[in-house]
């Protein structure tokens, strides 16, 4: 079960039910693909704002939605 703000798990939740991969959600939220390695796997705990925003808009979901899941 995820927890509230557990990025790491919804972003990759998220990903994979839009069908993208890494790759292809780095290019659509403008984002390096490290980074999108780094927040799936935990390495990065605390991302930017400014980053969730883009991941959010890339993934066509709330803020909410990306921090909390479904």
């Amino acid at each position: 079960m995820s927890t509230p703000f557990d990025v790491a798990q919804h972003l990759k939740h998220w990903r994979e039910k839009r069908g993208l991969t890494q790759e292809a959600l780095a290019r659509k939220a403008d984002i390096s693909y490290n980074t999108i390695i780094k927040l799936e796997t935990g390495g990065i705990k605390d991302p930017r704002v400014s980053t969730i925003a883009k991941l959010a808009q890339a993934l066509e979901i709330t803020i909410d939605e990306l921090l909390y899941g479904e």
